[in-house]
């Protein structure tokens, strides 16, 4: 800086007119924020990355074109960090020392974003030794202290300590003013005392030591009761918290350091007069050229000649903003959109990683990334068996490879794979990398706890790469995050997720492995196609993450998906590594007894008949039903069948022998195929272990779906369906353990919908039914006849699904009326549930969505429907959802905290299957005294601390050697 310049900046103030309005954009920021929130992009003619550049031009000419009008401002600058190295690490060496170096590829866009500032006609500053945040102080204090006002464009925490009467600040993405009683609503003090704060508090992203042990709540306390830092260090020894009292007196010289280092200067030296800040149109040709210089052509096409309109003009679309207004209400900022085109996908850009030199390359370019898009191809389905033919991976768009490691050449037709029909297989060997080499190389990156791997339903990878010692972590799932964002309007896997938000659409599998009969493994496809396939998932996978990630923060799901979501993945994946042992003897005995049944029930059905028939075809039966015996109630189906669903063989089954028999000989029927015969089938036959897969995003409430096999449909009240838990069993010198929350989804109703009645009875114990039964109908739970507890039960569960007068007639076997009345008189007896049915049916018809009392959203499209039946449909789902969502929600923290509990306990005791309420454990028999309570007060705990509930959770947990026994 010349002394001339230097001259400049003392040079006061003048402004004729109207005060000053002075707004600072924190320009570092910006850059970061646009970097991550937008896929990387690089330019086409050189492959120069532009994505933060093209981000932040975006952001700034959104700015820009917001704040034209007589409120906006009259002088406008964007301030930078100059470098790392400021005069605070002077003070403090381990300032900001644990701070990674920026992404690779964002170095050289900090240039270019200072050029596209300039070249939106906004002038720019920095100052070396200085932090941005020291600049926007002195800045503002310059133009308050000359009658003006100053608007800082940021979020940060670290500036809210310069808000004042003619400072505010104001974040553009959540159009949100932040004035002072924003910053007492956050963190409990004003403005004013936010150095002292942070310096108890500390800073572990800036590395500002701050009390250890101390955070905001507490801070704020204290500043509260003792008004300054100062005198509360004074005063310390007063304090009657001992480990407090003697942080406070320890740490105190520490704690000082702390606000040195968080105190903004509002003294330092102003590199340019602020009078060079006024507001100007950008120049249109240097704009145009800078916009044509970095191919934003669709960036170009919105900003035209750079002059953004007035507010009040046809092309603005929100209201003045007051300077120093309260906290606005927040609203969806949606993301800067990306250019057309710049992101088409390209095949054959990549790689096939066939060297070890290739291979390390690829780590250190994931290393310096920090975040890597991963998937693994195999040869089955089943993660627990699956041969691996291959990794890939994905660092940005088109910048993706496949690790070959165990393809083979596929088998000359009409081989048999054996002999090439009498001579030698001539093909050249495919070049691939020694498979323990190269899993050795990628268990330095997969594990390495300082690169974020991003999958696609990575529950399945986990697995797989369980299975060969590599425990990859830590972990995103974009089939989760998307679940968090839009449960329930749509699915979540990949194919889908590329077409909604990428215009893509990815290749089909069979594309590369054939259908049918000529399908072939993965490890028999050529290398080309399997590398198009397989890096194209890993980038699709990234680019998703890059889209879908930003919208939990700016949505304010965040919390749902780490607290509910992201640790599930592993936990499952262990869970279906472990299986849970089955006994084959007893299954294929029961399969045999089954099988037998089904022959006599056949023969009777063919008896009552009159003929033969085939008891698998629903055309048949309602022939023989409808047609032939002419039963009344037939109705046919848009094929011109008759209906023979379950409902209808229940209906005819009250007063006919036919269909009863049929009912009985499908319930077999379903029953042998579905377990008794599969079980045995999926069966490992080296452990007698079957391995169920869960999936986390089946039912919109959270509830887990389990499949191949399904082991959550057992029948649990039937005498076969407990035939068929009792070979369940556990591997000798251990016990199955079953553990069961009692009637949680009627404790939640009580607590959501604040019902006493409820509430205390549960508190006290009491038999639920027999008390809401005692409740309704006046009848003293001593002595209460069967018949009025089930019907008072019957009713209780109803409610939690929206049951109807007619469903509850059809179930308890009375008339509409009698149920109806029934109904009536639940409501008047707990007012409570009506209130909130009510009040979650006009939430829902509102907001087209429900949440758990963890804030899971549950998105309910029916509600919009234009038919009467759907929306009934619709708010009956809402006013379900948040209960039996809140208890998924609930086992699923419960799951993600017992294996470190059972751990820390020392246990060998490991969880094996979830089932809706319900986990199985396997213990040692040694274990079962301790593994017991520690199981129950996890499973009961696991709402806190996140709610506190007004019901009590019970647990009812038993030991026994099979599943059965155990339930």
């Amino acid at each position: 800086m010349t002394d001339d310049a230097a001259e400049t900046t003392d040079r006061p103030l003048t402004q004729d007119g109207p005060p000053i309005r002075l707004w600072m954009i924190d320009a570092s920021a910006y850059i970061f924020r646009a970097y991550h929130a937008l896929p990387p992009l690089t330019r086409k003619s050189d492959g120069l990355p532009v994505g933060a550049v093209q981000g932040y031009c975006n952001m700034l000419w959104k700015l820009l074109r917001d704040l034209k009008g007589e409120d906006g401002p009259t002088h406008l600058v964007a301030i930078f960090d100059h470098s790392e190295k400021t005069f605070r690490n002077d003070l403090y060496d381990g300032y900001k020392a644990h701070r990674p170096p920026p992404p690779e590829d964002l170095v050289p866009q900090f240039a270019l974003v200072r050029q596209a500032t300039a070249a939106f006609g906004v002038h720019c500053v920095e100052l070396p030794g200085y932090e941005a945040d020291d600049l926007i102080a002195t800045y503002a204090c310059k133009a308050r202290d000359a009658g003006g006002k100053a608007v800082i464009v940021s979020s940060d925490k670290d500036l809210m300590q310069l808000i004042g009467p003619s400072v505010v600040m104001y974040d553009p993405m959540k159009d949100k003013v932040l004035a002072e009683d924003a910053v007492m609503e956050k963190f409990g003090v004003t403005p004013d005392k936010m150095v002292d704060l942070q310096a108890l508090i500390g800073d572990s992203v800036d590395n500002v030591p701050g009390a250890p042990g101390i955070g905001p709540k507490t801070a704020a306390q204290l500043l509260d009761e003792y008004g300054d830092l100062d005198t509360l260090l004074a005063r310390a020894g007063e304090i009657k918290q001992p480990k407090r009292r003697e942080t406070l007196i320890g740490f105190a010289d520490q704690i000082r350091l702390s606000r040195e280092l968080v105190r903004l200067t509002c003294d330092a030296p102003a590199p340019e007069p602020m009078e060079d800040f006024a507001v100007r149109d950008p120049d249109p040709e240097t704009l145009s050229a800078f916009l044509d210089e970095m191919e934003f052509r669709s960036l170009a096409r919105r900003v035209g000649d750079g002059k953004a309109p007035e507010r009040d003009g046809p092309a603005m679309q929100r209201a003045p903003k007051p300077l120093t207004a309260p906290v606005m209400t927040p609203r969806y900022a949606p993301r800067a959109p990306v250019e057309p085109g710049d992101h088409a996908f390209d095949h054959d850009g990549y790689a096939c990683i066939q060297t070890l030199e290739e291979l390390d390359a690829w780590i250190d370019k994931a290393r310096a990334a920090g975040i890597v898009g991963f998937d693994t191809e195999t040869d089955s389905l089943s993660a627990t068996h699956a041969g691996l033919c291959g990794v890939s991976l994905a660092i940005g768009p088109n910048q993706a490879c496949y690790i070959p490691l165990t393809h083979e050449h596929a088998p000359v037709e009409g081989s048999g794979g054996l002999d090439f029909g009498g001579e030698a297989d001539t093909r050249e060997p495919l070049t691939q990398i020694d498979k323990p080499t190269a899993l050795a190389r990628l268990k330095t990156l997969l594990e390495d706890p300082a690169v974020l791997k991003v999958g696609q339903n990575i529950k399945y990878d986990l697995a797989v790469m369980a299975r060969r010692g590599i425990r990859v972590h830590p972990i995103d799932d974009t089939l989760l995050i998307s679940y968090v964002l839009e449960g329930g309007l749509h699915g979540h896997g990949m194919d889908e997720l590329a077409r909604l938000h990428l215009g893509h659409e990815p290749i089909a599998f069979k594309t590369v492995a054939g259908t049918g009969k000529s399908q072939k493994s993965f490890k028999h496809v050529e290398l080309k196609p399997a590398t198009c396939y397989a890096a194209e998932d890993a980038d699709v996978t990234l680019r998703l993450w890059r889209i879908l990630k930003p919208r939990l923060v700016e949505e304010k799901l965040t919390t749902v998906y780490e607290t509910l979501e992201r640790a599930m993945p592993a936990v499952l994946a262990d869970m279906e590594l472990a299986g849970i042992r089955v006994d084959p003897e007893r299954l294929r005995r029961l399969s045999s007894e089954f099988g037998l049944r089904m022959a006599e029930l056949e023969e009777k059905a063919h008896g009552l008949a009159g003929r033969p028939f085939n008891l698998g075809s629903p055309k048949q039966i309602g022939d023989i039903l409808f047609g032939e015996m002419g039963l009344a109630g037939g109705k046919k189906t848009a094929t011109g069948q008759w209906g023979t669903d379950a409902s209808v063989l229940e209906e005819l089954a009250l007063t006919h022998d036919l269909p009863a028999t049929l009912l009985e000989w499908r319930q077999l029927s379903k029953l042998k195929g579905t377990y008794t015969d599969a079980l045995v089938a999926a069966a490992d036959p080296e452990t007698d272990r079957v391995h169920t897969s869960y999936q986390l995003a089946a039912a919109t409430t959270g509830r887990l779906a389990s499949s191949d096999p399904n082991l959550q449909n057992i029948p649990i009240r039937t005498e076969v369906g407990r035939q068929i838990r009792q070979a369940f069993i556990a591997r000798p010198g251990h016990v199955l353990i079953s553990a069961d929350y009692s009637q949680i989804e009627l404790r939640l109703l009580a607590h959501i919908g604040d019902i006493p009645e409820l509430k205390r009875a549960f508190k006290a114990g009491l038999d639920i039914h027999a008390a809401t039964a005692s409740e309704m109908f006046g009848v003293p739970v001593e002595g209460m006849p069967a018949e009025t507890r089930r019907r008072a039960k019957a009713i209780n569960f109803g409610i939690v699904y929206g049951i109807s007068a007619f469903g509850l007639a059809n179930q308890l076997g009375i008339d509409q009326g009698e149920a109806g009345a029934y109904i009536k008189t639940y409501f008047e007896r707990f007012p409570g549930i009506r209130t909130y049915m009510d009040r979650t049916k006009a939430e829902v018809r509102e907001a087209g969505f429900v949440s758990t009392l963890f804030g899971r959203r549950i998105h309910i499209p029916a509600i919009r429907s234009k038919s009467n039946a759907e929306r009934a449909f619709g708010e009956r789902a809402a006013i379900n959802a948040p209960i039996q969502g809140a208890a998924a929600d609930i086992i699923r923290r419960a799951m993600m905290r017992m294996p470190s509990a059972l751990c820390d306990a020392g246990l060998q005791t490991r969880m094996l299957l979830q089932v809706h309420d319900e986990l199985v454990f396997e213990a040692p028999e040694a274990e079962v005294e301790a593994a017991l309570p520690l199981i129950r007060r996890v499973m009961e705990t696991a709402a806190e601390p996140a709610v506190a509930l007004t019901v009590p959770l019970e647990v009812e947990a038993k030991a026994a050697a099979n599943w059965d026994d155990a339930h």
